[in-house]
């Protein structure tokens, strides 16, 4: 009885150390507690770490392209007979030689090529009905011109056959052209050229064709003026492209001045979105000018570049010229600026061998070469005028 007494009493008093023992691990231990639960500071602490960074100001990238473009190139009979070598061939290279230096100056150089170049095997042919050689595209080619305008009052001179043997050449030798097409196919094609950066778009129209029809079927076959379709045609440009750069033929011949109607279409065209304007057909020169909108944005126009290589002699027709304009392109995130600016112009004459010579460099032609400064200068003084390639 004695040593079950004992034994009861030991088991109870184990059962008692075991449920205390127990106890004591289930109870929250506010040391632990108080070391591991974090502090308001230490929270905010760790709130201001994981914030994003600040967003960075988006960098700003600008580029810079320049455009030249000369006038009309009209060959005559006088012409091409000089440039002749035999055997039906041609080299008009020699013609160009002393301008070259300051046309492959500019990053995209354009000409106003107003006689088709249909080739010999058609005739050569000069005025009323102009067809040129080949040849004469070549010496552009290899003097750094990159696209030929080719909407003029002489596009249809010589009908289809002419066009589209021009089109094959051009395509030949690697000239973009506008103006007249091979199909409506290729009329949809706008002709773009980029350069650092900046794309160029390139559109080209003609008030006219000399009275020759153009077949009702066929009005891809060279662009008339059409308010309307212009601005139209500028606007899908413009959405293209960085710069619309829109070649007109209008105006009155040998006229030293625009006329109303030029300047209309100058400001219609350049309200929807043309950015430079280059005017031919007087075969004189005309001034240029800025077109400036209340939003601060200004288009460039020229009315007219005047004759660039030609037969015709006197009276200013002799006369032509560079002219060359630049582009800045401003890229900040999604914003893009283009502004218009730098304009130049070259003076040029044409001799009687039809050499094209900067009339800067012809000392017997200094009191006309000021008096072409002035008159190019008169709506625009700030116009530099080049005098060095």
């Amino acid at each position: 009885m004695k040593k079950v007494s004992i034994i009861s009493f030991f088991v109870v008093i184990t059962s008692l150390i075991f449920v205390l023992f127990i106890n004591d691990q289930m109870l929250p231990n506010s040391e632990f507690t108080n070391e591991t639960q974090p502090s308001p500071k230490a929270e905010n602490n760790q709130t201001e770490k994981t914030e994003p960074p600040p967003i960075k100001e988006p960098k700003e990238v600008t580029t810079y392209a320049s455009l030249m473009a000369v006038g009309d190139i009209l060959i005559h009979a006088r012409v091409y007979n000089v440039a002749a070598i035999g055997s039906q061939q041609y080299d008009f290279k020699p013609m160009l030689e002393n301008v070259k230096p300051f046309l492959e100056k500019g990053d995209i150089t354009i000409a106003n090529q107003e006689t088709m170049i249909g080739g010999s095997a058609l005739g050569v042919s000069t005025y009323p009905r102009f067809n040129s050689p080949y040849e004469v595209g070549n010496a552009l080619k290899d003097a750094g011109v990159d696209l030929v305008t080719i909407a003029n009052n002489h596009t249809l001179d010589r009908g289809e056959k002419a066009i589209m043997n021009a089109l094959d050449h051009w395509d030949s030798i690697g000239m973009a052209y506008t103006g007249s097409y091979r199909s409506e196919e290729d009329r949809s094609d706008l002709r773009l050229l980029e350069k650092n950066g900046i794309e160029f778009s390139f559109l080209s129209y003609t008030y006219g064709t000399n009275g020759i029809p153009v077949p009702e079927s066929k009005p891809y076959l060279v662009n008339l003026i059409d308010a309307d379709q212009i601005k139209t045609e500028v606007e899908k440009a413009k959405k293209l492209s960085d710069v619309v750069v829109l070649s007109l033929h209008f105006g009155n011949e040998y006229e030293r001045l625009p006329n109303e109607q030029q300047k209309f279409l100058a400001n219609e065209a350049a309200s929807a979105g043309a950015d430079i304007i280059i005017g031919h057909h007087p075969h004189v020169l005309q001034p240029p000018e800025w077109i400036t909108w209340p939003d601060g944005k200004k288009t460039f126009v020229i009315y007219s570049l005047g004759n660039f290589l030609s037969g015709q002699r006197g009276n200013y027709k002799d006369i032509g010229g560079i002219v060359k304009i630049g582009v800045q392109k401003v890229v900040k995130g999604e914003q893009e600026t283009i502004t218009v600016q730098d304009p130049a112009f070259l003076p040029t004459w044409v001799d009687r061998s039809y050499l094209i010579h900067p009339m800067y460099q012809l000392k017997d032609k200094q009191n006309h070469y000021n008096e072409i400064k002035q008159h190019m200068s008169q709506w625009m003084p700030e116009i530099e005028f080049i005098e060095s390639p």
